[in-house]
C-alpha cells in the first residue's frame, strides 16, 4: 500500500521552505522573525497566565511556526489553479473579502486549514486576492492588462504533474511531496524582470500601484510573510530601535487585555531594482508585516467591532505620512471602551467564540448552567483564535505600503458569486466553522461531565 505524506506535513514543509526563500529575498524579514521571537519569549516570561492559557488550549506549539502570506493573481484561471495547489497542502478557501470598499480593485479569500488538529500542527494561511479589471475605468488599459496576463503561466509543469497526481491518487509520497514543494515554490518567487515595457508599467501604475504589481511580472510573488506576536505594541515600539521603519499605526482594534480578532503592523515596502525589457527601473511591492491574533468574534461581536471602528474613523483619519496618528489612536481607545475587555463578559454576552473542555471527572450532581460549571472549576472556556482576516486592516496595510498619498476610490462592488465562479468552488463560511467548533466542544465536555441536560438543540 502506498504511504502518503499527510497534507499537514506537506503544508509544514512548504511553509518552512517558503520562509527560507523569503528570508533570502528580503533580509529584513529575518530581522522581523528575530524581533518577534524575542518579544514573544519576553511576553511569555512576564505573563505566566498567558503561557498557561496558550498551553492548555494547545496553542503554544504553533506559535513559532505560525505565518501567513499574501499573493495577488490576475485571472480566474490563475485563482482556480492556486486553489488546486493549496488543496495539496490541506488548505481550503475560507471567507470572501471585498476590498473595493477601501479603494483597492481586488476581492479575496484566505486559503487555510480548517480542522483543529491541522491548525495546531501548522496554521499556515495565504490571503489571496484576484485583480478586478472590471473596476478599471480606462477600458483600453484593462484590455492591455488582460492580454498581458493571458500570456503567463504561474504554475510550473513540474508542479502540475504533482497536483494532478494528488487529485488522481488521493495523496503524494514523501518523494513526490518534496518535488511538489520545490516546484510550487517557483510560483511565489520574486522575478526582477518585468513582462511589460516601462511605458505600460507606468500606465498601470497610474491606474493603481497594485494593478501594476499584479500585471507586470511573471507570477504572484509573495508580497509579505507574517509572523505572529503576542505583543504587537512592544514590536511596534522596538522596530525603530532595530533600524526598521514601521507604519504609523497598528491596524485593527485598540490595545486590550482580552485580544479580539486581529491587529497588524508592517514596515514600509522595499524599492526594488527591476528590468523593463532591458531598461532599468524600480518597483515597490514587498514589505514586512507582523500580526497579533485574538479571539474570533460572533456576528454580534463583529457588528460591535465594526461600529467601534467606523466611529473611530469618523472622528480621526491617519494621513498618508502618518499625520493625525496620535488622534486616531486616542479615538480608537475611547470608542473600543464599548467592547467588553474580558473573556467572561464576551462569552456571557455572546460576542466571542469559545472552545470548551472538561477539567473534572464526571459529576454526580446536575448543575444549573454552563456558568455554574465554569465557576465551579469543572468546565473551561478557551477563546478560539481568529484564523482569518479583516478587510479594512488589509486595505490599510496595502495603502500604507503601496503609497497612500493618492488613494483610488471605487464604489463598493462585492461580487462573491463571480469570485466563486472564478475560484471553481464555494468559499467556506468562517462563522460556521467557529460555531461548529464551539458547539462540538461543548457537547463533548458536557457529556464527559455527565451534564447532558445542558446540551441545547441547534437552532
Amino acid at each position: 500500500m502506498t504511504q502518503f505524506l499527510s497534507t499537514n506535513e506537506i503544508r509544514s514543509l512548504f511553509a518552512a521552505t517558503l520562509s527560507d526563500m523569503y528570508r533570502d529575498e528580503v533580509p529584513l524579514y529575518g530581522d522581523l522573525i528575530d524581533l518577534v521571537r524575542d518579544v514573544n519569549a519576553q511576553t511569555l516570561e512576564q505573563n505566566p497566565k498567558l503561557h498557561q492559557q496558550l498551553e492548555a488550549a494547545g496553542e503554544l506549539g504553533r506559535l513559532d511556526v505560525e505565518r501567513h502570506g499574501a499573493i495577488r493573481v490576475g485571472t480566474a484561471a490563475e485563482l482556480s489553479m492556486i486553489r488546486r495547489m493549496f488543496a495539496v497542502m490541506g488548505m481550503v478557501p475560507v471567507g470572501y473579502y471585498d476590498l473595493s470598499v477601501a479603494g483597492i480593485p481586488v476581492h479575496s479569500t484566505a486559503f487555510r486549514p480548517i480542522d483543529a488538529a491541522a491548525l495546531k500542527q501548522n496554521p499556515f494561511r495565504v490571503f489571496c486576492s484576484l485583480l478586478r479589471l472590471d473596476l478599471v475605468e480606462d477600458r483600453a488599459l484593462a484590455a492591455t492588462a488582460a492580454q498581458v496576463l493571458s500570456k503567463r503561466q504561474i504554475v510550473t509543469p513540474e508542479a502540475m504533474v504533482q497536483i494532478d497526481r494528488f487529485e488522481t491518487a488521493g495523496g503524494l509520497t514523501r518523494t513526490e511531496a518534496e518535488a511538489f514543494v520545490t516546484a510550487a515554490l517557483e510560483t511565489f518567487r520574486w522575478h526582477a524582470e518585468a513582462t511589460v515595457d516601462q511605458a505600460t508599467y507606468e500606465q498601470l501604475h497610474a491606474a493603481h500601484r497594485l494593478i501594476a504589481d499584479v500585471v507586470s511580472f511573471k507570477g504572484p510573488h509573495i508580497n509579505h510573510l507574517t509572523p505572529r506576536t503576542l505583543d504587537i505594541d512592544a514590536v511596534q515600539a522596538e522596530m525603530p530601535k532595530r533600524g526598521i521603519d514601521p507604519k504609523a499605526i497598528v491596524e485593527g482594534p485598540a490595545r486590550r487585555t482580552a485580544d479580539i480578532l486581529l491587529r497588524q503592523t508592517s514596515f514600509k515596502a522595499l524599492q526594488e531594482q527591476v528590468s523593463f525589457s532591458g531598461s532599468p527601473g524600480t518597483h515597490t511591492a514587498r514589505f514586512g508585516e507582523i500580526e497579533q491574533r485574538g479571539i474570533a468574534v460572533t456576528p454580534k461581536g463583529r457588528a460591535l467591532y465594526d461600529d467601534c471602528l467606523s466611529r473611530t474613523r469618523a472622528r480621526a483619519k491617519v494621513g498618508p505620512a502618518g499625520e493625525s496618528a496620535a488622534a486616531y489612536v486616542a479615538a480608537l481607545g475611547e470608542e473600543f471602551e464599548r467592547f467588553p475587555d474580558g473573556y467572561t463578559a464576551m462569552r456571557q454576552q455572546g460576542l466571542g467564540y469559545f472552545q470548551y473542555r472538561a477539567v473534572s471527572d464526571q459529576l454526580d450532581v446536575d448543575f444549573a448552567s454552563i456558568d455554574a460549571l465554569i465557576d465551579g472549576g469543572h468546565l473551561a472556556a478557551d477563546p478560539q483564535t481568529y484564523e482569518d482576516f479583516l478587510p479594512v486592516s488589509a486595505a490599510g496595510i496595502f495603502q500604507s505600503n503601496l503609497g497612500s498619498d493618492k488613494q483610488s476610490t471605487y464604489c463598493a462592488a462585492a461580487n462573491q458569486a463571480a469570485f466563486e465562479e472564478a475560484l471553481g468552488a464555494a468559499v467556506t463560511d468562517a462563522d460556521a466553522l467557529y460555531a461548529a467548533t464551539e458547539a462540538h466542544s461543548l457537547t463533548q465536555a458536557l457529556t464527559a461531565l455527565g451534564q447532558t441536560h445542558l446540551i441545547t438543540a441547534p437552532d
